[in-house]
């Protein structure tokens, strides 16, 4: 499925569906989403690139191995938890801290930071996966 229209198209798709899915994480407290489906929605532009351009090309463009994208995840996920320890509050707690930008505050929660570990994870995971099917013999051998 490597038409020429199709890859043509699949970076600026790629693109877009990243920012949606950083868009779907931030607003998942508040209203429907977060970082599972963002995860998702990050991993499925990285496997359709990997469609398009090859597992190879994806693999330079992203730079770091997928499961070293997880790995972090999971311990800023924990990390996450642990704030709330320092607190003297059950783990997990939801912690705000409200930082002054320009004329407004910007609220930093550790169900965020959560998130963003989740998305983290669930993107590496998801992406190892469908650059393992993706990749072929060629592939690993280069």
């Amino acid at each position: 499925m490597r038409t020429v229209i199709f890859r043509t198209i699949a970076p600026s798709l790629a693109a877009i569906m990243l920012v949606f899915s950083v868009f779907v994480l931030l607003r998942g407290h508040n209203e429907p989403g977060g970082g599972f489906i963002g995860g998702l929605i990050a991993a499925s532009a990285i496997a359709i690139y990997g469609i398009a351009a090859g597992v190879t090309e994806v693999r330079s463009a992203i730079r770091v191995p997928p499961l070293n994208i997880a790995g972090f995840g999971v311990v800023i996920a924990g990390f996450s938890g642990l704030l709330s320890l320092g607190e003297h509050v059950p783990y997990l707690s939801g912690l705000w801290a409200f930082i002054p930008f320009g004329n407004s505050e910007v609220a930093i929660s550790t169900p965020m930071v959560f998130d963003i570990g989740v998305y983290l994870v669930v993107l590496g995971t998801v992406s190892a996966v469908a650059l393992a099917l993706e990749e072929t013999e060629e592939d690993h051998h280069d």
